[in-house]
């Protein structure tokens, strides 16, 4: 089965049912003992890109926004037999050209790392998509807030979403993941690993 490990802020890792192992936003946390396949950068804040915490494989594939982002074009990878389309992610503190955020196609699931951002154009087309897990950020400060988060979790209409980037600083704010009230709501603490199906 494979799983995600929420290792806290806006940090998290994937491995899939064959091993494969994907670091999205390295920075926060524990679980960084796995040697990676993919690593995959929104932007370039310091919270999001800090790789020298990864090992990686000698085939290790590293996207960040620079190669996912053309111009306008939002460009799409194909690699460890793993689908990676980049998306729009932006606010009034991540620059639109600067930031992405990335679907992931593997073992029959569709994920949504949304990096930090608010809502997009981009998300409207996302109930279409069929996505499983989608991890919004809710901070407030940096993104989008609680309130803003639960109506971009309904329109995304993913069958679980999962709340990150909750406070500058701390891991984890579950004062502020209970407010996340939707139905589609997936709580996950920092350090605890879900299995994903």
């Amino acid at each position: 089965m494979s799983k995600l490990l929420y290792q806290g802020h806006g940090s998290y890792r994937i491995e899939t049912n064959k091993g494969i192992i994907i670091y999205v936003d390295p920075f926060a946390g524990t679980g960084y003992d796995k040697k990676a396949d993919i690593v995959l950068i929104t932007h370039h804040h310091y919270d999001h890109d800090n790789i020298s915490l990864i090992t990686q494989n000698a085939e290790c594939t590293v996207i960040g926004p620079e190669d996912a982002l053309n111009g306008v074009k939002y460009n799409s990878f194909d690699t460890h037999g793993i689908r990676i389309d980049s998306v729009s992610a932006y606010n009034k503190n991540h620059d639109k050209h600067e930031c992405v955020g990335y679907v992931l196609l593997f073992d029959g699931i569709k994920l949504y790392a949304s990096g930090d951002t608010s809502l997009t154009e981009d998300m409207k087309d996302m109930s279409y998509m069929h996505i499983d897990y989608a991890l919004l950020p809710i901070d407030g400060i940096y993104n989008m807030n609680v309130k803003e988060a639960i109506k971009c979790a309904e329109i995304i209409n993913a069958k679980h979403t999962i709340p990150v980037h909750m406070k500058p600083g701390e891991l984890f704010d579950i004062n502020l993941a209970e407010k996340f009230m939707t139905p589609s709501a997936l709580i996950v603490e920092a350090g605890k690993e879900i299995t994903l199906q």
